[in-house]
């Protein structure tokens, strides 16, 4: 059995992902933990996941629970996950990080991070998005430059990052479609007198409000029609179902950064 630590184990997201650890078979709930001064710190972890009390209690600190799992799952703060990636080098744990907002700065050093264990990084670990992905980058290479490529996402108002880490990706994705490049045209706000759209832009747009779990459209618009795919996700269930069949992956890998592609095997598609 794969013995599973969860990072912020007290949060929404915390609770869903030991919830789905739990119901995968191959992987058992050993550990968890919040910050220090959380108010969670010391309660069962199943109780809170909902799972019904299993003695795993809320740790303060991931050095309190290390010795305890083989993977560290992470879906907390961009800051708060690099610090315990250095700390999973350290200890040389496998990880599983589905946080968003990571800079480029953060990607390269989680890379370099990788080379003292097996880690699997994405923006978003559900089946339905990773798939997504592949559809719109190949969508995007078929239409080409006909048509207009614009992206829009929604998510709850307590969300920090924008646009969304999955939104990033898809105008990553679609750009190697057409073969741009998504920093050099993406634009992410449009406001007064703009003119007219340029040919090449892909256009990323924010919505935030209320308990929206997090939906994603690309829009292909073209002369008398438009194509749009879309994904919406009902609950964090998708997102923590991920992370638990990335874990159960994660750890037979050797080390280095791996994406949802790998777990999936969805990467030569």
């Amino acid at each position: 059995m794969t013995k599973v630590i969860v990072a912020g184990a007290a949060g929404r997201m915390g609770r869903r992902i030991a919830y789905m650890v739990d119901r995968q078979e191959g992987l058992i709930l050993a550990g968890g933990f919040e910050r220090a001064e959380s108010p969670e710190v010391g309660k069962d972890i199943g109780e809170l996941a909902g799972l019904g009390a299993n003695g795993v209690l809320v740790a303060d600190s991931f050095e309190a629970v290390a010795d305890q799992g083989d993977v560290v799952i992470d879906f907390t703060f961009h800051e708060a996950t690099m610090a315990l990636a250095r700390k999973a080098a350290k200890y040389n744990k496998a990880m599983v990080i589905g946080t968003t907002g990571l800079s480029q700065d953060n990607l390269a050093e989680l890379k370099e991070l990788a080379a003292n264990f097996p880690c699997v990084q994405a923006p978003n670990m559900a089946v339905g998005v990773n798939v997504l992905f592949k559809i719109a980058k190949k969508v995007a290479n078929i239409l080409g430059d006909a048509y207009d490529i614009e992206i829009v996402e929604a998510h709850h108002r307590m969300k920090k990052d924008a646009p969304s880490g999955t939104a990033l990706k898809l105008g990553e994705m679609v750009a190697e479609g057409v073969n741009r490049n998504l920093a050099e045209v993406g634009v992410y706000e449009r406001n007064g007198i703009i003119g007219e759209r340029t040919d090449q832009e892909i256009g990323i747009q924010t919505i935030r409000g209320g308990d929206i779990v997090g939906e994603h459209t690309v829009y292909f618009c073209g002369a008398g029609e438009r194509l749009e795919i879309t994904h919406r996700a009902h609950n964090r269930d998708n997102f923590a179902r991920g992370a638990a069949l990335a874990a159960a992956w994660v750890t037979k890998q050797a080390n280095g950064l791996y994406t949802m592609f790998d777990v999936l095997g969805l990467q030569d598609l």
